[in-house]
């Protein structure tokens, strides 16, 4: 069956960044924090503009709300061991690059990093996370919490506030079963389908503006390609490299089952970083992704 509605990573990258279409982000971000929200601006820092890595690997996208709080979003689809740091390092960023010179710590924006992942990150159950700062007590394990005066101050009430918070959905282990109107976004974005019977904010948008049916001539023909090279990537990844864990086991037969595999898998994950940098990836996103060397990357781009 054909897929009528375009993927969320290349809306992002081509449909959601246009005001007319932040009804569709707002909806999402508002059924995800809880709250009804308002996207008046899209912001453009050092963290979040295209280059040779994200191109192949992630979308994202950055907007300011109506209460001068910041939210990225971002879609990864490849496989990324230190996502974590990532998401840290992305914040982190964000917040020194809008902190005006001159102002005191207290103007730092508060940011939200949405992370919508086709991979699976970390060793856990659920397929959505949300993470805060706090401070417990080592020997009263109390909350550390703002004073009245802090309250008054900052308009904050918990210290959890001030701090960058963290989502993420791991969208392939979603069950596909929409027990509320968050699953009914988290359901869109594995299948990129929105049953009627759905009602969650931004979905009756989304379900008109991101109609594949609808994209121009040029715009249906660049679709096709970002599809048809995003499968194309995860499919060369992937059977390259079983094929090198059945090449290793052969292989063990004759030496030896551990020195088979490993030897395959180092053969298949020169294969694979040869074809990576023909793709045009730079060396630190293909050591990421095969686990080669230092010394057998640089000896594979100096070729």
């Amino acid at each position: 069956m054909i897929k009528r509605l375009v993927r969320f990573d290349w809306a992002m990258k081509k449909l959601l960044r246009s005001k007319a279409n932040f009804g569709i982000l707002e909806g999402f971000l508002s059924e995800l924090l809880g709250r009804n929200l308002k996207i008046i601006e899209l912001l453009e820092g050092e963290s979040n503009k295209e280059n040779e890595d994200n191109k192949y690997n992630k979308v994202d996208i950055l907007v300011k709300l109506d209460t001068d709080e910041m939210v990225l979003i971002e879609v990864q689809v490849n496989n990324e061991y230190d996502y974590f740091h990532r998401m840290l390092f992305g914040t982190s960023k964000i917040i020194s690059e809008y902190m005006k010179s001159g102002q005191t710590y207290s103007n730092i924006k508060k940011v939200y990093s949405v992370n919508i992942l086709y991979f699976d990150l970390g060793h856990g159950i659920d397929y959505v996370y949300h993470g805060i700062t706090s401070f417990t007590g080592i020997h009263y394990h109390d909350q550390l919490n703002l004073s009245d005066k802090q309250r008054q101050l900052y308009q904050k009430e918990c210290v959890h506030h001030i701090y960058p918070e963290y989502y993420l959905i791991k969208v392939n282990q979603f069950n596909d079963i929409a027990k509320n109107t968050l699953d009914e976004w988290i359901y869109f974005l594995k299948n990129e389908e929105i049953k009627e019977e759905f009602n969650a904010k931004g979905l009756s948008e989304a379900k008109e503006k991101l109609d594949s049916f609808k994209l121009s001539g040029a715009e249906k023909q660049e679709y096709d390609k970002f599809v048809e090279n995003t499968r194309y990537r995860l499919s060369m990844v992937e059977s390259n490299f079983n094929a090198g864990k059945l090449e290793g086991i052969k292989e063990g037969k004759v030496e030896g089952e551990a020195t088979g595999v490993a030897k395959g898998e180092k053969i298949k994950a020169i294969e694979i970083a040869t074809t990576m940098k023909n793709a045009g990836m730079n060396k630190e996103v293909v050591q990421q992704l095969t686990g080669l060397n230092e010394d057998e990357i640089d000896k594979l781009f100096a070729s």
